[in-house]
């Protein structure tokens, strides 16, 4: 069996940090490990400040993989990105290494570990249809068109999950039918149950990292106020100043939409935007604690008092 170990999360809980720190222990005991990235805004090379994306030494400390490796203006879907992290955790278990899955995108993690429900993709003829009802008419297109032919889809994404919420949109005009019809059934074959799951040969073990609310928000508010002082705004600037829109989906996320409405005077003063900035992610900090207690983490830590802990329960994992 090969060792897989999932680090996952809330937003701001810690995961790099401790990824990182687990990576370097190994490595330090001559036993080979890499991260694989599994949030997907880390994907884009353009976004750095906004997604709180590791620095260059500290992607340089570890060996890490599925950083930025697209442009904003070539998103990537679940399909892709579980072909990509497939093909490379082969390509790493195949060199004996221990890898490290880590990332808060839960939605990315269970399509990888379990399947996808999604199983007809969108022609590129609709693709390009349902891009240009977003382009044109913004997200309140996408959501008038969901409340008429897939309103539980529309109950259960977050109005800022403009993904999922197009990607709803177009399984819908491919196959006539609600996405949300193709996710109950598969959620009543526990599409949660990670000891189950697609890969037989991954032997996996999921390090869940989350600590109090009060702690938690106020860790959310300091790395806030940290991407304004170390100049998330200049770097939107600079993107529209390069010749992106500002419509393209990766800058509708959490930071980048906050920016982009200061940028344009929906946001009165800077104290305004930063608090918009705050209450969206505690909203997704929420929306993952949900998803991923579906998931049912069997082993949860906080990422600060159990630093010793996490270490000691991933060597007595690697040495099983």
């Amino acid at each position: 069996m090969n060792k897989l170990i999932i680090i996952s999360g809330p937003t701001a809980s810690g995961k790099t940090a401790t990824s990182i720190a687990l990576a370097k222990l190994l490595n330090d005991q001559k036993i080979d490990a890499a991260v694989i990235n599994f949030d997907s805004l880390l994907f884009y090379k353009e976004l750095n400040i906004g997604t709180a994306k590791p620095t260059q030494d500290e992607l340089e400390a570890v060996e890490h993989h599925l950083v930025d490796i697209s442009s904003i203006n070539d998103p990537l879907n679940a399909s892709d990105y579980i072909k990509l992290a497939e093909d490379k955790i082969n390509e790493l278990h195949m060199k004996n290494k221990i890898v490290f899955l880590v990332g808060g995108s839960a939605f990315y993690l269970r399509a990888l570990v379990k399947g996808m429900y999604e199983s007809v993709g969108a022609s590129q003829e609709i693709k390009d249809d349902v891009d240009k009802l977003y382009k044109e008419n913004g997200i309140d297109a996408i959501i008038s068109y969901l409340k008429e032919h897939d309103p539980k889809s529309l109950d259960n994404l977050h109005v800022n999950d403009h993904y999922r919420l197009v990607r709803a949109v177009e399984h819908h005009k491919m196959t006539g039918t609600p996405i949300s019809d193709q996710k109950e059934k598969m959620d009543k074959e526990d599409p949660y149950d990670f000891s189950n799951n697609a890969h037989p040969d991954w032997d996996i073990l999921h390090l869940y990292l989350d600590l109090p609310k009060e702690e938690h928000w106020k860790i959310i508010q300091k790395r806030s106020q940290k991407m304004f002082d170390d100049g998330l705004l200049g770097e939107v600037k600079d993107l529209l100043e390069s010749g992106f829109t500002g419509e393209e989906r990766p800058l509708q996320s959490i930071g980048y939409k906050e920016s982009l409405d200061f940028i344009r005077g929906i946001h009165s003063n800077l104290e305004d935007c930063l608090e918009r900035l705050n209450i969206s992610t505690r909203q997704l900090a929420k929306s993952q604690r949900t998803f991923f207690k579906k998931i049912q983490p069997k082993e949860t830590f906080h990422p600060l008092r159990d630093k010793e802990k996490i270490a000691q329960r991933v060597l007595a994992y690697i040495k099983q």
